[in-house]
């Protein structure tokens, strides 16, 4: 699903990534660990389109980012903190972005926020939400049209332990239904409980990698 050749980024003449190389399989839970600053979340931006890499290539369910696409076709995303409207419900905050891509109706995004724990008819602004509130709305944005793929940046940020649980589940059945997630975290006990594969950077190179 995701092959990763060599690639490297560059801010100025500091590196972020360092030679990476990487093949991750479809229908699985690939974990990415490291400490702040390692490289995850660059990473992860590099395989989405959001950040174009210096060398090397990635290649997306057989389409290079950057050359055949920008982005992958079929993926959802929470990458840092999701940005929302904050003067407006949460429900309101998905239908603006599924309006804009013209993709799904009214009841994807119902089913969405339901699966995350959500009240799709709560009328509460997103900017009276707590933080865990926020994760889950990102995590309901991200899996509303049904993606291949998901590329999730500490998804478990905020959540209680019956959230944590709770999202874990979710990847899980994800997972088992044929899609597949490159997961960042700085948690081993979320990459040890939910990824089939794990792979450590530190300071932008790959240091193990366990299948």
């Amino acid at each position: 699903m995701i092959e990763i050749e060599h690639v490297s980024k560059y801010y100025g003449k500091n590196p972020v990534l360092r030679d990476v190389s990487l093949e991750l399989g479809a229908g699985r839970i690939h974990g990415i660990i490291g400490r702040n600053g390692s490289g995850k979340t660059v990473l992860l931006k590099c395989v989405c389109g959001i950040v174009p890499v210096s060398e090397g290539r990635i290649v997306v369910d057989g389409k290079e980012i950057g050359r055949d696409l920008e982005m992958p076709q079929s993926v959802g995303l929470i990458i840092e903190n999701p940005g929302f409207l904050p003067n407006c419900s949460g429900w309101r905050n998905l239908q603006y972005l599924a309006d804009v891509r013209g993709r799904i109706d009214g009841g994807r995004i119902r089913k969405a926020m339901e699966r995350v724990g959500l009240d799709p008819d709560s009328r509460k602004w997103v900017s009276r939400y707590s933080l865990g509130m926020r994760q889950r709305l990102g995590l309901a944005q991200a899996l509303m049209e049904n993606p291949k793929l998901l590329i999730l940046d500490e998804p478990m940020n905020g959540l209680d332990n019956a959230g944590v649980r709770q999202v874990r589940r979710i990847l899980r059945s994800l997972r088992d239904g044929g899609r597949t997630i490159l997961l960042a975290s700085h948690s081993t006990e979320d990459i040890s409980s939910l990824c089939d594969t794990v792979t450590r950077l530190e300071a932008g190179r790959v240091v193990s990698h366990d299948c």
